[in-house]
């Protein structure tokens, strides 16, 4: 099992810089970040007014693969509404060139609705948005596989497309979603890696869902790479209990406890876990809480 960080994409650039340099050199035994992540969101999903600080996720990932080695970078995950596949294609392969093939293709179908309003983004219904989604992902799997892509589908047109230059080596593409009716289609179709909040006990029964829909596709299970995240609160497995209650995956307890929650996931089939420092704001705070745990926890894994 391996373990990612997924850093706040509200701070300032330095910030945001030397949290993920930090991440990126630490060490605890053999454990060590195997991914950093960003989510991709242009304002908070709060009431109004919500103008809080927002990075976009692209340009984030593209300063981060210069500044940062050796970790893979990742969007978690970029609503598919707010652009065009094919432009996603063109900079996601330009950002697997920029980081020598460290960069994951992280998409998701969109849900954010005041967010859609705000920046005068089409938001549909959520067959419509699920349509959109599985269109999307055969533009910018194809534009990845093939030279030229001529295509006709209700929402996107291309007309003898082509990425030049192409993706450094392989380009993966990592679905996020939870859906059990047409999502593991969907997974089983296009993704390298799947992702959804959950707790342990939820991993299991959805992962079995998923693992069949790879069966019936023709596909070795161990042909996708599984992922997951909660939030981890240390020595607060009360406060972890009440925000899961409300539907929010979350986790907490001692250091001990947390790497019995580890393993759970892993023997439920995560291959990596994902830790979300995405309430933190304070620079000092999410040093302290990666380093905690990957050394009180990660370490003994």
């Amino acid at each position: 099992m391996q373990f990612s960080l997924w850093l706040p994409a509200n701070l300032p650039w330095r910030e945001l810089r030397a949290a993920a340099q930090h991440a990126a050199s630490a060490r605890s035994g053999d454990a060590s970040w195997r991914g950093l992540w960003l989510e991709d969101h242009f304002m908070d999903n709060t009431p109004e007014p919500n103008d809080g600080a927002r990075g976009e996720c692209l340009t984030q990932l593209t300063a981060l693969a210069v500044a940062v080695p050796d970790v893979r970078i990742g969007s978690m995950v970029l609503g598919n509404t707010y652009r065009h596949p094919a432009v996603v294609a063109k900079q996601a392969a330009a950002l697997s060139d920029v980081s020598d093939g460290r960069f994951v293709l992280g998409m998701g179908a969109g849900w954010q609705e005041n967010e859609h309003r705000a920046f005068g983004i089409e938001y549909g219904d959520v067959p419509s948005r699920i349509r959109w989604f599985r269109e999307a992902l055969e533009v910018i799997t194809r534009l990845r596989d093939d030279e030229r892509v001529t295509f006709e589908g209700e929402r996107y047109a291309l007309e003898d497309a082509s990425l030049n230059p192409r993706p450094h080596g392989t380009l993966p593409i990592l679905v996020g979603g939870k859906g059990e009716k047409v999502m593991p289609k969907i997974v089983a179709r296009f993704a390298d890696e799947w992702n959804f909040w959950s707790t342990p006990e939820q991993y299991g029964p959805k992962n079995a869902i998923f693992t069949a829909a790879l069966e019936r596709a023709g596909r070795e299970p161990g042909s996708l790479w599984r992922s997951t995240q909660a939030l981890v609160l240390f020595d607060e497995p009360e406060k972890a209990a009440a925000i899961a209650a409300k539907g929010r995956p979350a986790i907490g307890g001692s250091a001990a406890q947390l790497v019995d929650q580890m393993a759970a996931y892993r023997d439920a089939g995560v291959d990596e876990f994902i830790l979300p420092v995405t309430n933190l704001t304070d620079a000092a705070r999410i040093r302290e809480t990666s380093d905690r745990f990957l050394a009180e926890v990660a370490s003994q894994l």
